[in-house]
């Protein structure tokens, strides 16, 4: 790609928005990234123009100063978004469609209820590994391994057009923790204890061990760095359903560029930067319940009192990939969720309780059966 190509791909600015600004080197058309790439892709000359990449690091921000003073100055990113009448989920759409469907529910969206706002701009992003064409295989693998799934699921979802693509926001902070805690160490023990039994008829004395446990008052200091806690910025997605797709190669996130986001569904936040360190917090805090436990030793560990102290805190806003879909079995809807990069995938699912069934009445079958050929022999 010559000089003047690179630059119509470049970043125009700290605040920018998600709009057609990517015409095709070889027709103006406008271009949309292709998942699984480092380039836009013409859907109508089929010309590849490859993403300049941004030098540098992803940087981390300073939490409290961005809080007290910075939030309002800070970069934003201006994107669109519709609310979707069926499920309520808001999602964002690029501003020149005419028709889209929730990636959540595969409603139809009312595009003219669409509205403009202003967000923080990520920080960094983890562009696509995955390509769409592998998701319909990863899912038809998925089925192989289903127990009690009935057997026309594998219909359910038959093309790659079902997957849709998406960035999902993230919030991670890095903080370092120092603290004072008091408890309780406990040491086994065992003393020899006397008792009787019958054995034959007749009572005898036996002896056997028993373990007890001597406890000893313990305070203490401890201290940990914490690195990229990751906390999901977005209420759409099941917390649960999301997290299993962990781990994210977080190491391989790149400086935010908007090329990545041109024809990709991108999820704005819904958790806000000081919540999302509470619930930050709370994953540090458990860790730090470890750790005091450790430090504590002993058997077992009894924590009477902890207070951990959070400084020197930082975060960054990322986008994170993610592949969707919505599919219905029997008027029921499931969603199937895939990470972008490694290919994980968790997904609900249907149960074929005439199979469960079946299985039921077989294991009963099996035990009359036994019993009838075994049973009459004693």
């Amino acid at each position: 790609m010559d000089n003047k190509s690179k630059d119509e791909l470049a970043y125009d600015g700290p605040n920018s928005q998600v709009t057609d600004k990517f015409p095709c080197t070889n027709c103006g058309a406008n271009l949309t990234y292709k998942p699984g790439t480092t380039h836009l892709k013409c859907e109508f000359c089929q010309t590849e123009n490859e993403i300049p990449k941004i030098e540098g690091n992803v940087e981390e921000q300073d939490f409290t100063s961005f809080l007290e003073q910075e939030s309002t100055t800070a970069p934003k990113l201006t994107v669109s978004t519709v609310n979707c009448h069926n499920c309520g989920a808001t999602t964002t759409v690029e501003p020149h469609l005419q028709t889209a469907d929730c990636p959540y529910c595969a409603s139809p969206l009312v595009l003219a209820e669409k509205k403009d706002e202003n967000l923080i701009r990520p920080g960094g992003i983890l562009p696509f590994k995955i390509k769409r064409e592998e998701t319909l295989k990863i899912f038809q693998n998925w089925l192989k391994k289903l127990w009690f799934a009935p057997s026309k699921l594998k219909h359910a979802v038959n093309t790659v057009d079902a997957f849709k693509a998406m960035y999902v926001p993230y919030w991670t902070f890095d903080s370092f923790c120092d603290c004072n805690y008091t408890g309780m160490r406990g040491t086994y023990y065992y003393v020899t204890e006397t008792y009787t039994t019958t054995e034959n008829g007749r009572t005898v004395t036996r002896t056997r061990q028993v373990r007890k446990t001597r406890w000893t008052p313990c305070s203490g200091k401890v201290t940990n760095a914490f690195d990229d806690i990751l906390v999901l910025a977005s209420k759409n997605l099941p917390q649960k359903d999301i997290d299993s797709l962990e781990p994210w190669d977080l190491k391989q996130n790149e400086p935010f560029n908007d090329a990545y986001l041109s024809g990709i569904i991108t999820e704005k936040y819904q958790v806000t930067l000081k919540d999302g360190f509470n619930v930050g917090k709370g994953k540090m805090d458990i860790v730090m319940n470890g750790i005091v436990r450790r430090d504590i030793g002993g058997d077992e560990q009894r924590i009477l009192s902890m207070h951990p102290r959070y400084s020197k805190i930082t975060f960054k806003l990322l986008l994170l990939p993610l592949y969707i879909s919505a599919y219905k079995f029997k008027n029921k809807l499931y969603n199937v969720y895939v990470n972008g990069r490694t290919g994980k995938m968790k997904g609900q699912r249907p149960i074929a309780w005439g199979k469960v069934a079946l299985l039921v009445i077989g294991i009963i079958a099996a035990i009359v059966i036994a019993y009838l050929i075994f049973g009459n022999k004693n």
